[in-house]
This record gives C-alpha cells, structure tokens and sequence, in this order.
C-alpha cells in the first residue's frame, strides 16, 4: 500500500482555472506510484476572492486552507495533508515518505511539513525532529495535521479572521505566518519537520501577485511556460 495511505485523506488545493496545475500535479502523483483518481486524493476547490479584504495579500491561499481544515474537522478525520497544486516532490519520494511514515507513527506529533523554508535549517538533523514553536516556518505547500489540531487549526484561523489586519493579537495574513502564530499561541503543539524534504514549489505562474510581464502576453505566456517545465525538470533530476 502507498505510505500516503497512513492519512485518511491528502488534499490538493487547485483553483478550477488552474487546469495546467491539475495537469500537472496528475503528473507528479503518476511519478510516485497514485493519480488524481486515487481513493486517497481529494482535489480540493480553492477560494479566489473578489478582493484582498483585510489581507495584504494571499486572501485566498488562507481561504483555501481554512476551507480544508473545516471539511476535515467536519468528516472526523484523524490525520490529513493538504499539499498546494505547484507541489514537486523529491525523487524516490515513495521511499523516503515510508521511513517519514514509520517515524511519525511511532512518535508524537501535532503538525508536519514535508517541505518549508526556515532561518536555521542547516542545523536541522536528518529524520523529523521537533521544531521549536517560537520558530517560524515559511511555505505551506505540503503540511499534514493529526487531529485534535485539525479542529484547533480550523478555530484559530477563523479566530484570526475575526480580527483587523494588522491587530497585535494576529489577524488576517499569508496562511504559513498564522500556522506559526499558531504554533506560537499554542506551545503544547508538537511540530516535526522532515529532513530531508520531501517536497518543493515548482516554478508556475503565480495567482496570488500581479503577473509580471511575461505571464500577460500570449506569446511570452507560452514561452515563459516552456522555461518553467525545463527549470523543473533540472531541478528535479538535480
């Protein structure tokens, strides 16, 4: 069985608009053993909002995760993961995510990201160890919940949603700083990462940021794709 089967559920955030990423998140999944059709694979409608609200950007990202959270809450799932749809995953993933797997289920653990960026990740030693909860992480493009943090992880965006931008108790912001304020506000959380990752942010088209030149035009567009899928490519064969 795919060691992704140790959760009830792995959630892939994608805009319907996105049907490049859908294709090629298909391809990634096909690399690794699963598919889009797979049981275990929830393709997962992300919330594009008409405006940025109270958010300096990332409205939607946030949206999206929260949304997840909450339909994993409401099903009683135990454990979940919620990959976003410019996910790449490392070579000889489905061996690397057993040994992760067989750790963390012998080990206690809250949250798990199986990809990030940290201040201090050259000291980071290979396995999952703990990271501190006063330590930020960055990205959010391959984390996994163990419940009762799913249900504490949906109460508390919605808690930072309730609040104006910029409140000094956490408000609305980027879905990977209100993990770390959650992670902060709730110490007793055991976070473990992965090394080494299993996963990085393939080069795409961004829908969070204004689109830079090349993205706008049809001609560029193309092209700028083109690059994209061979910049990919090399990163992954290394």
């Amino acid at each position: 069985m795919h060691p992704f089967y140790y959760f009830d559920k792995v959630f892939i955030i994608n805009l319907p608009s996105r049907a490049d990423r859908r294709r090629e998140m298909g391809q990634q999944l096909r690399l690794i053993g699963l598919g889009l059709e797979a049981p275990i694979i929830e393709l997962f409608p992300a919330v594009r909002p008409g405006d940025r609200g109270e958010f300096d950007s990332a409205r939607g990202c946030f949206m999206s995760h929260r949304s997840v959270l909450q339909k994993a809450a409401e099903m009683g799932y135990s454990r979940i993961v919620i990959l976003e749809d410019d996910v790449n995953f490392i070579p000889g993933f489905p061996h690397y995510l057993s040994g992760v797997v067989e750790s963390l289920a012998s080990q206690h653990w809250d949250l798990f990201y199986g990809g990030y960026r940290v201040a201090d990740e050259r000291d980071l030693r290979p396995g999952i160890p703990v990271y501190p909860p006063e330590r930020g992480v960055l990205l959010a493009h391959f984390v996994a919940f163990q419940s009762p943090a799913i249900q504490m992880a949906a109460a508390y965006l919605d808690t930072l949603l309730s609040r104006p931008g910029g409140d000094p108790r956490g408000g609305p912001m980027h879905v990977d700083g209100a993990y770390t304020w959650l992670r902060r506000t709730h110490p007793e959380l055991t976070t473990r990462l992965t090394v080494p990752q299993l996963g990085y942010q393939r080069a795409s088209r961004t829908d969070i940021h204004p689109l830079r030149w090349f993205d706008r035009f049809t001609g560029t567009r193309q092209l700028t794709a083109a690059m994209r899928v061979l910049k990919n490519l090399a990163r992954r064969n290394g």
